[in-house]
């Protein structure tokens, strides 16, 4: 799984749609800006989004076709190409891995809308080969199989290879030490939380019908974003009335923003400062390329009522629908914190450089709106950042107590 590995036809496809949209989306921009301009308002007058006219509108019409008839035509070359390069099941390196699950959580949902090779549908894996999800072939793939599955849920921007640092790896851990067998959810971070969640829910059903032996107990470890896919997977498994849910035992959260995440919120101001002058509406756009998956960060969005038929950018009051944890299923919170426990206030409020202390341990301000994990099954990694929930020992020997 390491090493370079030859190019995939389907990589080559992918890179080259999405160098064929980032010229037709920069264009747009130029377009944007440039008519902006011409119109010479007030500098915080009214802005438009709208084309240019004229000679000018021409102009730009004319790039965007002229782009879209040669995009047309490397894929249609690249299509042809496939049999001088790498098939696409070949085995894939780490590095690759890592650098499409980061380009999935930045920009997943426009890879997926546009169908590009690049976007990763969501399948469970061991060791980075996909499992197939029937009784005899999870049977020849997990040959020690126990009743107690472990499922773990990656974070945005990082793949189930990724569980595995600095030599350790949770879930083989687990399976060392406790009996789990552990599965891991590879899926496009960039997706809408929701999206992610229901699918999730499904995708365990089938798991456990599934399963070579009789399931004795599931348990979620989730990092980062896959404790918010976790939740919602579990809501909309009970609305589902799926029979997985029976098996759930319990949940524990690593660094997961339960209640939002602060640098989503910090880009959204971004956003609404750029977007008051027509001189910088075009470059508002810029920011508003990153995917629905992170904005559902900026308030812990979990569910699809939360963003259809609404503008996900635009700033709003509006809470999220509370979501509380699933019924009898023991829940646990792991936050990390840059501080020493010793003293260090504002790295100790600012928690593992991403999320919060009160946000990972589900702490909120509005006791209707917190998720009252009790103390006991609440922990503080000092001295730790967000990576090293994956691998620090004390943070091991926490979950091991508590399963």
């Amino acid at each position: 799984m390491s090493g370079k590995m030859p190019v995939r036809a389907t990589d080559l496809q992918g890179a080259s749609r999405l160098a064929i949209d980032a010229t037709l989306g920069l264009t747009r921009l130029v377009e944007t800006l440039h008519h902006n301009i011409l119109r010479a308002p007030t500098p915080f007058g009214e802005s438009t989004q709208q084309p240019a006219q004229g000679i000018t509108g021409f102009v730009y019409k004319s790039v965007r076709g002229v782009t879209r008839l040669v995009g047309g035509s490397i894929d249609l070359l690249l299509r042809q190409s496939v049999p001088l390069l790498a098939p696409n099941h070949a085995d894939s390196s780490a590095e690759r891995e890592a650098v499409v699950a980061a380009l999935n959580g930045v920009l997943g949902d426009h890879l997926a809308a546009t169908n590009n090779p690049l976007a990763i549908p969501m399948q469970w894996r061991r060791a980075g080969e996909p499992l197939s999800l029937t009784r005899s072939a999870l049977k020849r793939a997990l040959p020690m199989s126990t009743g107690k599955i472990v499922v773990l849920i990656h974070g945005l921007c990082m793949n189930d290879l990724q569980w595995r640092r600095n030599g350790h790896d949770h879930g083989a851990a687990l399976a060392e030490d406790a009996g789990f067998t552990p599965v891991y959810l590879h899926y496009n971070s960039g997706l809408h939380i929701g999206d992610n969640g229901r699918a999730l829910a499904q995708q365990i059903e089938i798991l456990a019908k599934a399963w070579p032996v009789a399931v004795e107990e599931i348990v979620i470890l989730g990092h980062s974003m896959g404790g918010l896919v976790a939740r919602s997977a579990c809501h909309y498994a009970a609305l589902a009335q799926q029979d997985w849910l029976q098996h759930l035992r319990r949940m524990i959260f690593l660094g997961t923003p339960h209640h939002g995440a602060a640098l989503e919120r910090g880009g959204n101001w971004i956003d609404t400062v750029l977007d008051a002058s027509p001189y910088t509406t075009a470059f508002a756009r810029l920011g508003k390329l990153r995917s629905a998956g992170i904005t559902d960060l900026r308030h812990a969005n979990l569910l699809e009522v939360d963003w259809k038929h609404r503008d996900r950018f635009a700033r709003s009051r509006k809470k999220p629908t509370f979501v509380p944890l699933p019924k009898n299923v023991a829940c646990y919170a792991i936050a990390a914190s840059l501080a020493k426990k010793s003293g260090e206030p504002a790295k100790a409020l600012w928690g593992d450089g991403l999320v919060t202390v009160s946000s990972a341990l589900g702490q909120h301000a509005n006791s209707s709106r917190s998720l009252a994990i009790p103390k006991s099954r609440q922990w503080i990694g000092y001295g730790m950042n967000h990576l090293d929930l994956l691998d620090r020992k004390q943070v091991y020997a926490r979950i091991r107590r508590w399963l």
